[in-house]
């Protein structure tokens, strides 16, 4: 008996102050800046022996960055907080990713999160539809979207350059009910995707369209501002990126970067999503003002393996529908 106590002491002092997250840690992030510094003073906080060097760019540009780093054998972040799942899923599949086992994902919906836990869903950005109130037809489907209502009326952004547009495109055409025949119907209702999110919304919300695709958090926002716009969770459901969080297999500080993923899944690190206007993965968070209820929003079934495997042939699809 005295020889188990002893060892249970022994390891009650390793698991305690003797590992206790240190040292610098490298971030990569998509987030905005605003938001990426909130998130590092708030880690610091809780781990003031660990010193946060973060970079923030797009996710595309971040994985243009890491790409090269991957080149030339010198890969510098330890932990990736960007913006889908399908990027994290590349870079599972090319052996990229450190798995954190011991990360509790338990409270979490398993369809958000890799099952080998390599990387974590940290928050729900959906997208849906948003019109502006000088519209008459108000949409509460996607198909609504091909009634002669809203011809020469649709912006979009493209997903050949938005990654939240591009999750967006995976999950409707892989909806047995919209498939590529809705992408079709868009095209013929004179819809022209362009750029990003940021684009569309202006568009709307400044009259020139009057419906469209965008990210939830634009509108909600703006309308509490007195913008004259809309957002609607169509009955089909949403699609999402979810701003996921991995370790690098290459990690130079994997404590610190194990602590910095536990932050962001713990419940204060959902409930700082939530502060920022988002809508917190964790389904116990109550959302932002003015998003409904978790249990009335339904997110539409998304593969991020499938999704990455059909990545170049549903874009060359897309250019073949909307050219270039």
């Amino acid at each position: 008996m005295r020889t188990l106590l002893s060892a249970l002491a022994i390891a009650t002092m390793l698991s305690g102050p003797a590992l206790a997250a240190s040292g610098k840690l490298v971030l990569y992030t998509s987030q905005p800046n605003e938001d990426a510094q909130e998130t590092v003073d708030a880690f610091t906080a809780k781990h003031p022996d660990v010193e946060v060097e973060w970079i923030r760019d797009g996710t595309t540009k971040v994985m243009a960055k890491l790409a090269a780093e991957f080149e030339a054998g010198a890969p510098q972040p330890d932990v990736l907080l960007i913006a889908d799942m399908v990027t994290m899923e590349g870079l599972k599949a090319e052996g990229r990713l450190m798995a954190h086992e011991g990360a509790d994902i338990s409270a979490y919906d398993p369809a958000i999160m890799d099952d080998e836990k390599f990387y974590f869903s940290t928050k729900l950005i959906t997208t849906g539809i948003v019109y502006n109130t000088a519209a008459e037809m108000v949409p509460t489907s996607y198909t609504d979207l091909l009634d002669e209502a809203a011809k020469d009326r649709i912006a979009m952004p493209s997903p050949l350059t938005s990654g939240a547009a591009t999750i967006h495109m995976a999950a409707l055409t892989a909806n047995p009910d919209l498939g590529w025949a809705y992408y079709e119907g868009l095209a013929d209702q004179g819809a022209n995707p362009q750029g990003g999110n940021g684009g569309t919304y202006r568009a709307i919300a400044g009259g020139e369209k009057l419906y469209g695709f965008v990210v939830d958090f634009l509108p909600i926002r703006e309308k509490a501002n007195g913008a004259p716009v809309e957002f609607v969770f169509p009955e089909e459901g949403v699609s999402a990126v979810t701003e996921p969080v991995a370790i690098l297999s290459t990690a130079q500080n994997p404590e610190a970067a194990k602590a910095f993923v536990d932050f962001l899944l713990s419940p204060e690190g959902q409930q700082l999503a939530a502060d920022q206007g988002y809508l917190a993965a964790h389904p116990d968070i109550a959302p932002p003002e003015g998003f409904p209820a978790r249990d009335q929003i339904k997110l539409m079934d998304f593969d991020p393996a499938a999704a990455l495997e059909n990545d170049a042939a549903n874009k060359e699809r897309f250019v073949d529908i909307f050219g270039g």
